[in-house]
């Protein structure tokens, strides 16, 4: 892992037919080796457009207007990031595996589309999975999705992500639909290999619990804008804009109310 930085340039993303509001407009963010930055904002806000958008995987009906990549300053074609120098990992991650293939499968497909040397595969596959908190390889490599909670199909998600080497990771909502404690150890494990490994992580989520807990920096964003970036005492302690202020407050009565205004 060489890279130390990442940058999403001018990124405005739109659907197709009409003239209708961007989805995502102007979109500038920076990202730098061993850091979270925290992407954070009400559902529809356009998070996972961002990311989808900087990746140039928009889903059908949009496209991408505008927008640069850029790898240690030097602009990168969408294609020869994804999966080399950021790896993604997604919410709902039952979905996101083929239920008919094991997880020796999985990994072995990623590892071949990446272009990494067979004799190494096996190496890779053990250091991912025990990085991702994954005991017992060989006994989880024979399993099918079906077979595994979603906690274990979380940290193999996290662990095929790592097989790519790659210096920078987009988790999107890495702990929806786990319980708290599957969601503490997920985010401790994020935590753990930021520091261990050096990962710059642009962590998208809704929960300012998970903010609170993970991130170093945070950008608000609202109807496809960016409306505040700051750190993360600023951000929960001094909020500027009103929506970042009803994130925190919001928050706050959940899980603090005797300090909530």
């Amino acid at each position: 892992m060489t890279a130390r930085r990442l940058d999403i340039a001018n990124l405005t993303v739109r659907a197709r037919g009409g003239a209708r509001a961007p989805l995502v407009a102007g979109i500038d963010l920076s990202l730098s080796s061993g850091e979270v930055l925290a992407l954070v904002g009400a559902s529809g806000s356009g998070k996972s457009m961002t990311c989808a958008g900087a990746l140039d995987v928009l889903p059908p009906g949009t496209w991408r207007e505008t927008g640069t990549l850029l790898v240690d300053g030097e602009p990168c074609q969408p294609k020869t990031v994804r999966g080399r120098k950021v790896a993604t990992i997604l919410q709902a991650p039952r979905s996101a595996f083929n239920p008919v293939l094991t997880m020796r499968r999985h990994a072995e497909e990623t590892l071949k589309a990446l272009g990494f040397p067979k004799p190494r595969w096996d190496a890779i596959i053990a250091s991912a999975m025990a990085d991702a908190g994954l005991g017992e390889p060989d006994r989880i490599l024979a399993l099918h999705p079906f077979e595994m909670s979603g906690g274990m199909l979380q940290r193999m998600m996290i662990a095929l992500a790592l097989m790519s080497e790659a210096p920078f990771l987009f988790a999107d909502e890495p702990t929806t639909d786990l319980d708290l404690i599957v969601q503490s150890e997920i985010l401790d494990c994020l935590d753990r290999l930021r520091k261990e490994r050096g990962l710059g992580i642009l962590l998208v989520t809704h929960d300012m619990g998970v903010v609170a807990r993970l991130a170093d920096r945070v950008a608000v964003m609202e109807a496809g804008r960016i409306v505040e970036t700051g750190g993360i005492d600023r951000m929960f302690h001094e909020p500027a804009h009103p929506v970042t202020r009803r994130l925190v407050d919001a928050h706050l009565s959940l899980y603090a109310p005797d300090v909530a205004p």
